[in-house]
């Protein structure tokens, strides 16, 4: 498997659409756009958007370079000025795709979400809720289960 986009590439593509649809992105909602991103490019084509490992932190999962990169925001806003990088025709297609499926939902839903999800539970094994956590989130386990949610598989 090889990169097709960076993180920092799909993060400055993500934050560019989300602003011309009119919203602005916290870190914590960057993240799980990030990762559901990597997760559905997974499931769908068998392939990963980056090498970089998710891992499982206390509000789900975080792609860290772009954690560290953003993390002077803590829970305001990215206001950073971005230009749109040039992504290959199906990865920006698959960006809007997220955008569209999952970018109307708050961050805090987003959050919810992925801690009801095989991934994020696997990961996290036994830990407490409030535990903190670099367990990395199987690509394999990202696969199969978005792949089993997907109605046309």
């Amino acid at each position: 498997m090889t990169d097709l986009a960076a993180p920092a590439l799909v993060a400055d593509y993500l934050l560019v659409e989300c602003r011309e649809r009119g919203e602005v992105l916290t870190n914590l909602k960057l993240q799980k756009l990030i990762y559901y991103a990597q997760a559905w490019e997974l499931a769908l084509r068998d392939r990963e958007l980056f090498a970089e490992d998710c891992q499982a932190w206390i509000h789900g999962p975080v792609i860290p370079s772009q954690y560290q990169r953003f993390k002077d925001y803590q829970w305001r806003p990215i206001t950073e000025e971005i230009a749109r990088p040039s992504l290959p025709e199906a990865v920006a297609s698959h960006l809007n795709e997220i955008v569209d499926v999952f970018g109307a939902d708050s961050a805090v839903a987003l959050e919810l979400m992925t801690h009801r999800e095989r991934p994020w539970l696997e990961a996290r094994g036994d830990l407490l809720p409030d535990a903190p956590s670099t367990n990395r989130i199987s690509k394999t386990t990202m696969r199969d289960y978005y792949r089993s949610l997907d109605g046309d598989s």
